[in-house]
């Protein structure tokens, strides 16, 4: 999962790169779309990186609660909650 970890990285990495290039855009009164098009970039970005936290969080961390004595119900109500944000 470390390969996970570095590409994760590396892509939130790169969003921050994108959110002070949008400083800077906005800074020097550049193009509107240009603007929202460089934000919607970042958001794609945030998106995938999203999904791939949540899916390895289901794959290691809710199968091991469903393997030992952990609290399942918890880890449910944690995915619940995850996803009536993103339907928000």
């Amino acid at each position: 999962m470390k390969a996970k970890h570095e590409k994760n990285l590396s892509l939130l990495k790169t969003a921050r790169g994108q959110i002070d290039g949008l400083i800077r855009m906005v800074e020097d009164d550049r193009y509107c779309v240009d603007i929202s098009n460089q934000i919607l970039a970042t958001i794609a970005i945030l998106k995938k990186v999203n999904t791939e936290v949540l899916t390895e969080h289901l794959q290691l961390c809710v199968r091991e609660s469903f393997d030992s004595d952990e609290d399942k119900d918890e880890k449910i109500r944690e995915i619940q909650t995850i996803i009536k944000k993103l339907s928000s």
